[in-house]
C-alpha cells in the first residue's frame, strides 16, 4: 500500500505514537464544512459536523466515520489509543463520560495526523454488508481492494442484541459473520465489489463455506438500498446464465453488531493467508 511521504515531525506523532503541544495544531480551533482525512493515507475519518470546542488543545470530535477508526489499548495500560483503521497511523486517544456531548465520546486528535478536505472539494463514502463463509478471509480480500477506505468483521441479520462469537456459533442468534466495507465512490463502486465478493468465496453452498458449517456461514448481501439490490439481482442474473446454481440471499441490512476485537484485521496481524477463502474468477 502507497502510503503520503511525512516530514520527521509527522513521523514522530504518527509512527511513533508522539503528541503534538496543545493549542498548536492548525485545526483546533478549525471551523470549516468537511472531512478530516488522514495524513498518512488519505482515508476519510471525521465529518466536521461531529468536531465540537472542549478546550483541551487538540482538535474534539464525537463520533468518527463507521468504521475509520479503530481502538486499540494505550502502551500506558491506562489510555484508550486512536489509529486509522485504514493504515494504523496514530490520531491520539479517546475518552468516554466527560459529559461534553450528548454522545459522551471525546476523540482527542492530533492536528499534525489530519489533512481537511471541504465539502466544496467533496469526499464521498459508501458502505456494503456482504456475508461469505468465515469474515476473517472475506476481510482478507477486501482490505486491499482499490478504493476500499475501512472494514469491520461482525454479526448481521439475526434477531438477538448485543451477540457475541460464541452465541453466534451456537447457532441460536440468526446472525451471519459479515464485513462491513467503507468506500470511496469515486475510486470503485458496489458493483466492482460485489463481483469481488462472488468470486472470493463459493456463492452456490448453503449455510458453510468450505470445512466451516453453519447458518452464520450462509451467503448473503446485505444491500443498503434498491440500487444496490438491483445491482446484486443482476450480477445474480449472470452467474446464473453462467450455469452457477447461486444460493446468495439479498437482505435488507440491519443492525451491525462490530465483532470482538480479537477478530478484527486476523489475516493482517497473523501475517497469514485465509484457509477458506481464494480467489476465483467467475465473470
Amino acid at each position: 500500500m502507497n502510503y503520503n511521504e511525512l516530514t520527521p515531525e509527522e513521523e514522530r506523532v504518527i509512527i511513533r505514537k508522539g503528541t503534538e503541544p496543545p493549542f498548536s495544531g492548525k485545526y483546533y480551533e478549525h471551523k470549516g464544512e468537511g472531512t478530516y482525512i488522514c495524513k498518512r493515507c488519505n482515508a476519510p475519518l471525521y465529518r466536521s459536523k461531529d468536531k465540537f470546542d472542549s478546550n483541551c488543545g487538540w482538535p474534539s470530535f464525537d463520533d468518527e466515520i463507521p468504521g475509520a477508526v479503530k481502538r486499540v489499548p494505550d502502551a500506558d495500560g491506562v489510555r484508550t489509543e486512536i489509529i486509522c483503521s485504514n493504515c494504523g497511523a496514530h490520531l491520539g486517544h479517546v475518552f468516554i463520560g466527560e459529559g461534553f456531548t450528548e454522545k459522551d465520546v471525546r476523540h482527542c486528535v492530533n492536528s499534525i495526523s489530519l489533512n481537511f478536505v471541504s465539502s466544496k472539494e467533496g469526499v464521498n463514502t459508501q458502505t456494503a454488508y456482504f456475508a461469505g463463509g468465515c469474515f476473517w478471509g472475506m476481510e482478507y480480500f477486501f482490505q486491499n481492494e482499490e478504493g476500499v477506505i475501512s472494514t469491520r468483521v461482525g454479526y448481521m441479520g439475526g434477531h438477538k442484541q448485543n451477540p457475541t462469537y460464541h452465541k453466534v456459533c451456537s447457532g441460536t442468534t440468526g446472525h451471519a459473520e459479515t464485513i462491513e466495507v467503507v468506500y470511496d465512490f469515486s475510486k470503485t463502486t458496489f458493483e466492482k465489489l460485489a463481483r469481488l465478493f462472488f468470486e472470493i468465496h463459493d456463492p452456490t453452498q448453503i449455510n458453510r463455506q468450505g470445512p466451516d458449517i453453519g447458518e452464520q456461514y450462509r451467503s448473503v448481501i446485505f444491500y443498503m438500498n434498491d440500487e444496490q439490490k438491483q445491482t446484486a439481482e443482476k450480477l445474480i442474473k449472470t452467474l446464473e446464465e453462467k450455469g452457477y446454481k447461486i444460493a446468495t440471499e439479498l437482505t435488507k441490512a440491519n443492525t451491525f453488531w462490530e465483532a470482538e476485537e480479537y477478530h478484527q484485521d486476523y489475516y493482517m496481524n497473523k501475517g497469514e493467508r485465509p484457509y477458506c477463502h481464494f480467489y476465483q474468477k467467475r465473470f
